[in-house]
């Protein structure tokens, strides 16, 4: 007679299997969260590459022509602060330069930098000297928790949040007295997710630059851990799941609430351009074709997808100058009007 009282073989097994099962649970939520954690995580300081950069001098990265920065310097600007738009942080400070033209009716368009930077690197800069140049006033901002400005939490949220510092900048233009619908955007790679965002939750922005952007937060973060774990397997994206997960529950952030693909359909009757690197490895330029066709399907106004030859991750401004120049400034002067 069997003894019933000793676990069957098949009880066996299947104890082993719930064992291997949850070692593996508890191995893709730790390695999930080491991934969130270095991903999302943002220490507030400028790059050393671009502390001592100001608007009036400013150096370019390593292996760009330091003409291109030499030849868009701007005025000695205002340090300014405002408040974010956003209810749960009333009284942080958001940091900016503030550099207006020559005419006291000119319209302004707010530089919005990506994640890991700030208002110093010259990618946010040498645009706002080309547009300054032309007649248009500036607004060089820091976001939450990067730069100068204060915040909440050291982390990331994919734009989830920080389309409400573009905001709080916005409103803080408006009471500066210039005109509601002569305001654009530009960002820079996350910070063009950010811009979007920016425009399609407030109907009132006219007008987005957006340069090497994302269309969905998953991808991008999906590509930034591939990209830092130098991933040849792309075996990494398989980890984000779990690592937006430990966004909502560490922070509160749905990182994918206000995906760029999505926030396009908002811009029927606005203008929105796309330009990014043919050559960028971190946000493929496919994306920036893809949010272009879904803005035109949506009615906006859109230039064609400007896609870059040589050009890497936010490099077009330095690869094509004054191909970036020309077309930026014709952009916001039919957005926004003559400055």
């Amino acid at each position: 007679m069997a003894d019933r009282s000793r676990p069957s073989r098949k009880g066996w097994i299947a104890g082993g299997l719930a064992v291997v099962a949850l070692l593996l649970v508890l191995a893709y939520s730790a390695m999930s969260f080491v991934v969130y954690d270095g991903v999302g995580t943002v220490s507030g300081a400028c790059d050393p590459l671009d502390a001592a950069n100001t608007p009036a001098a400013f150096a370019v990265r390593p292996g760009y022509d330091q003409a291109i920065a030499d030849a868009n310097v701007m005025p000695v600007p205002k340090d300014v602060t405002f408040p974010s738009r956003d209810p749960q942080m009333p009284d942080a400070r958001l940091a900016g330069w503030w550099i207006p033209a020559d005419s006291a009716d000119a319209p302004a368009v707010i530089m919005v930098h990506g994640i890991y930077s700030c208002r110093r690197e010259a990618n946010i800069l040498v645009p706002a000297g080309m547009l300054h140049r032309a007649g248009f006033s500036v607004l060089l901002m820091d976001l939450r928790d990067h730069g100068d400005s204060e915040g909440d939490d050291r982390r990331f949220s994919g734009g989830t949040e920080e389309h409400l510092d573009v905001l709080g900048a916005y409103d803080w233009l408006v009471a500066q007295g210039v005109v509601a619908d002569r305001i654009g955007v530009v960002g820079m790679s996350i910070g063009s997710m950010t811009a979007i965002i920016a425009g399609g939750q407030e109907p009132a922005i006219r007008a987005v630059w957006a340069d090497s952007a994302a269309t969905r937060m998953d991808i991008a973060m999906g590509n930034f851990v591939v990209d830092q774990l130098k991933d040849p397997t792309g075996l990494a994206r398989y980890l984000v799941p779990g690592a937006m997960a430990w966004a909502r529950i560490v922070a509160g952030d749905e990182l994918g609430k206000f995906d760029p693909i999505k926030e396009v359909d908002a811009y029927g009757g606005r203008s929105i351009a796309f330009v990014h690197g043919a050559l960028d490895a971190v946000l493929p330029s496919s994306m920036s074709i893809e949010l272009h066709d879904r803005a035109v399907a949506a009615g906006a106004t859109t230039p064609d997808a400007w896609i870059v030859g040589n050009a890497v991750h936010t490099g077009a401004v330095f690869t094509d100058p004054a191909g970036y120049e020309q077309r930026l400034i014709a952009f916001f002067t039919a957005a926004l009007g003559t400055p």
